[in-house]
């Protein structure tokens, strides 16, 4: 081996002679100016031994964007986005709807109604201030906090409630889907599925999808919603890694709330939160203080400006905290101090931090949020109201639309042996009899 090297050197300082003869060896050898850089990369050869443990400059921590503070008052140097004072009253108000609902339909599981839900607490400048950035025809893959967004986009209290009743009314799912997994072909929102971080790697192959199709390439992008937590899950790696080797317009907004559900953030990774992960993809990254709406909508359209005009994908981290307990299925004072949470209320509500802003530009006060408040709570209750009375949909639809086309073997058996379970119980026992009457049509149309 040494002496082979040694002919090498030799021949890279000998005089050319035979190009035949030479043309083997010379083609193995790197000329002095390729010597700084290895083949397969672009990373500068170094004498020093040095590990590193951050991408920011000088192993510290990645910035959080900020256009607020925490009383409202916008920072030194901060960039306000174009914002009338209609279109900040419009923002307002989906910021307060939110937690509306949630506290209505909060309570309302507790009554026994229905199955499951979960709130959005302190999550509200993240959700809606990102939703106001995309275009409405953009395609959203959701986790299970973004009803804000079809809230921004006109899904309507009375489809949101439709859905978590599971009423005849719900065209998310007619009822086959639990509380909270909406989805609108009409507003582009993909159906919500419960197995965590499955929209992830999917969001990459809408947003290819888009780029491939000429009616909407540089046109519309994918933005997909997911907390920490569902980044720890390998189909974050993989649709992140799918996203910056094929080239797709897609925004993966992390909302990082500081809890997987019990999980605080700090047990999740040890690096710089999520934001570290993405030049390790070579994809464009920023984090973005999540409770100011404003700066949210900056990060946001930005960040829809690079995917439109590169064709790649962008990483958007959120900061935020979640205010309410994971799900109904939770108690979070099991993990957290309550005090704790009663602070971050205080001292960092992202609708109050907007709600100041407003008031100091002289678009709000005491009196309209007096007035917008019990608005939004008639209009949520009356929608509660409705919901509860309606009937759910047909039984048969249990086993209709749910695969193209022939009816599958299992499915039909199942069908065939729920009628005939209706048949022999449908009318002689009472408890069957209750519960069929739920239906629209009884059971009826399944039996016939």
């Amino acid at each position: 081996m040494i002496r082979a090297v040694r002919c090498l050197r030799h021949l890279r300082n000998a005089p050319l002679r035979s190009w035949r003869a030479l043309s083997t060896a010379t083609a193995t050898i790197p000329s002095t100016s390729d010597q700084g850089v290895l083949p397969t990369s672009r990373s500068p050869i170094v004498s020093e031994l040095r590990f590193f443990n951050s991408v920011a400059h000088e192993q510290e921590q990645i910035p959080t964007y900020r256009v607020l503070d925490g009383v409202g008052i916008p920072v030194e140097g901060g960039q306000l986005p174009e914002i009338n004072e209609e279109f900040a009253r419009r923002l307002y108000e989906h910021m307060v709807l939110l937690p509306t609902v949630d506290n209505v339909l909060y309570n309302v599981q507790r009554q026994g109604k229905i199955s499951f839900y979960m709130t959005s607490y302190g999550e509200e400048a993240t959700i809606i201030g990102s939703a106001a950035m995309l275009a409405p025809d953009d395609e959203v893959l959701g986790q299970y906090r973004e009803m804000g967004v079809l809230l921004w986009r006109g899904f309507g209290i009375d489809a949101i409630m439709a859905q978590c009743f599971g009423n005849l009314e719900d065209k998310s799912g007619k009822g086959r889907q639990m509380p909270m997994h909406f989805g609108s072909p009409e507003l582009h929102f993909h159906t919500i599925s419960s197995p965590l971080a499955t929209q992830i790697p999917q969001a990459a192959g809408v947003g290819y999808a888009l780029r491939r199709d000429p009616a909407r390439r540089h046109k519309n992008v994918a933005c997909v919603y997911f907390g920490e937590g569902a980044a720890s899950e390998g189909d974050f790696h993989a649709g992140m890694l799918l996203a910056s080797t094929i080239s797709c317009p897609t925004i993966f907004l992390a909302r990082n709330n500081g809890f997987a559900i019990s999980t605080p953030a700090h047990e999740q990774y040890a690096g710089d939160g999520i934001a570290a992960r993405g030049p390790g993809y070579g994809v464009d990254t920023v984090r973005v203080d999540g409770n100011d709406i404003l700066a949210v909508m900056n990060a946001v359209k930005e960040a829809r400006r690079r995917c439109l005009a590169s064709g790649r994908a962008v990483l958007v981290e959120a900061m935020t905290y979640r205010v309410g307990h994971h799900s109904t299925s939770d108690d979070s004072f099991a993990y957290r101090g309550r005090q704790e949470v009663e602070n971050k209320k205080k001292i960092d509500n992202p609708v109050t931090r907007f709600r100041l802003f407003m008031e100091s530009r002289g678009w709000w006060n005491d009196q309209e949020e007096d007035a917008l408040k019990s608005r939004l709570k008639k209009d949520v209750l009356t929608a509660l109201r409705r919901a509860e009375s309606l009937k759910q949909s047909d039984l048969r639809d249990l086993f209709t639309d749910v695969y193209a086309g022939q009816e599958p073997w299992n499915l039909r058996e199942q069908r065939e042996e729920l009628a005939g379970l209706i048949r022999k119980y449908g009318e002689a026992w009472q408890p069957w009899q209750s519960e069929l009457k739920r239906f629209r049509d009884e059971g009826k149309k399944l039996v016939d």
